[in-house]
């Protein structure tokens, strides 16, 4: 018979995790709670539903989340290939349409001959077999709470942020500007709400004088993520917080001015249809009366309709660190694993890079072989070892970025590189690192390359390892 492992939680952790497994012949029973019973974050029934934004963020090799994107892509990610079918315009950014995304990444799942979808919300660890938890930032108290008592250890909490999204057809195109930032992308990916001084400050004045939604009793302690703080917080930073934040003009030339505004409100497009935008970095606790108000004071912004208001969600995660072995066993209960937000990565591709790496380290167990971890200087080595290793008092999720990664090693008589140099370099070395890891991995789970690099394959082809791998 073959091994069966529960995998908890079809979110984009959870997914990737149960594919990169059913692909390599483990039979998977996936939990999933939705249409039963939805998170306060979730609106939507199916698989993998990106609840915030439906952007995976740059795609620029030559930054962190840009570099994991092609690291996924080279180690046959489900999740960054079905991103690609369903992308609309962004930039440089990978963003898609969340509801073809999702259903996409739900029917692949349901069609695998190796997985067992189970539509009901698990409140025990299963006592039988290997188990995959992977419930994201909202686990359940139920759940929580048995976690808590298996681990020893009080579960720790922060809170993220959601921005609106606003209706296309009530924004003012009259006040408004396409560009991207620098031209990137195709030049004219967001719209862009521009601001002078005065209408700047009235802003800022608005915004520190709305009223938020009350914190419950356990909220008391909050500690936003830094990357995901609430406008209203930034703001409170200080007078100029926003200009140098998510309102920053710097590479955005107004046409009608030829100068770039004192402060600009960014729109990225929610599907490829463009009938929905997000507003970039908006994220927001104010009551909803509020913002209506204090948004409708943006330029072009001021008959917005509101498809979904800015709130704020509790996120849930161990202290990975004290807790968790390299192949994300609890260390007291080694059967017992976890993926994505839950152990303390930050994001939608860190996440799916964490179900990546649970899969592929199970499947080659599975098999009677030890996957090493990947090397510190790829981005997913660099994200795992902060999981592992960070060494802070009081252990923080992260993003990835280079300040995860090993320095760069000087080279004797050539100068200090320039920032551009160093990104430039750190991609260069973790390509290198990730080909000579991946290639000395166990043949029966070796990753292949993503069929979205070899136009003409198709997803659920990329079980069948090659005898030889090759970065071409």
């Amino acid at each position: 018979m073959n091994p069966l492992v529960h995998v908890i939680g079809a979110g984009l952790a959870g997914s990737e995790c149960a594919w990169q497994l059913a692909e390599r012949g483990v039979q998977v029973r996936l939990y999933e709670m939705k249409p039963k019973r939805r998170t306060p974050a979730q609106t939507a029934d199916y698989f993998a539903e990106l609840v915030c934004s439906n952007s995976f963020r740059s795609d620029n090799p030559n930054n962190t989340i840009g570099l994991l994107h092609e690291e996924l892509r080279r180690l046959g990610s489900l999740i960054l290939a079905t991103a690609e079918e369903h992308r609309v315009p962004a930039g440089d950014a990978l963003a898609v349409d969340r509801d073809l995304f999702g259903q996409g990444i739900e029917a692949k799942l349901r069609a695998h001959p190796n997985i067992e979808v189970v539509g009901q919300e698990v409140l025990q660890i299963p006592e039988d077999g290997i188990v995959v938890v992977a419930t994201g930032p909202l686990t359940s108290d139920e759940l929580a709470t048995e976690l808590a008592a298996r681990t020893g250890r009080e579960r720790l909490a922060f809170y993220d942020a959601i921005a609106p999204i606003i209706a296309d057809e009530s924004i003012d195109r009259d006040k408004v500007f396409a560009a991207s930032r620098w031209g990137k992308g195709s030049g004219d990916d967001y719209l862009n709400c521009p601001m002078d001084k005065l209408q700047y400050t009235a802003f800022v004045d608005a915004l520190l004088a709305a009223e938020p939604l009350p914190l419950q009793d356990f909220e008391k302690d909050v500690h936003y993520f830094q990357g995901c703080q609430p406008v209203e917080v930034i703001a409170a930073s200080g007078p100029k917080s926003l200009r140098f934040g998510p309102m920053k003009p710097t590479g955005l030339d107004d046409p009608r001015t030829g100068r770039w505004p004192y402060a600009v409100v960014q729109l990225r497009a929610e599907n490829r249809h463009k009938t929905a935008w997000n507003l970039v970095g908006f994220q927001t606790k104010m009551r909803q009366a509020d913002q209506a108000r204090v948004l409708g004071m943006i330029p072009g912004l001021e008959h917005a309709e509101f498809l979904r208001f800015g709130s704020v969600h509790r996120n849930t995660f161990l202290d990975s660190p004290r807790l968790l072995r390299p192949d994300m066993g609890l260390q007291s209960e080694p059967r017992l694993h976890f993926a994505g937000q839950i152990t303390g990565v930050e994001g939608y591709v860190e996440s799916t890079a964490s179900g990546l790496w649970v899969g592929l380290v199970l499947a080659a167990a599975l098999q009677g072989h030890e996957l090493p971890l990947p090397p510190p200087t790829t981005a997913l080595g660099a994200l795992l070892h902060h999981v592992l290793n960070a060494e802070q008092p009081a252990f923080q999720p992260s993003n990835v970025h280079f300040g995860l990664f090993p320095p760069l090693e000087p080279e004797p008589g050539v100068r200090k590189l320039g920032k551009s140099d160093r990104k430039s370099a750190h991609s260069q070395r973790a390509r290198s690192a990730l080909t000579t890891w991946r290639n000395a991995c166990p043949l029966a789970i070796r990753p292949v390359d993503n069929p979205v690099d070899n136009p003409g394959s198709d997803v659920n082809s990329i079980a069948s390892p090659p005898s030889e791998i090759s970065d071409s």
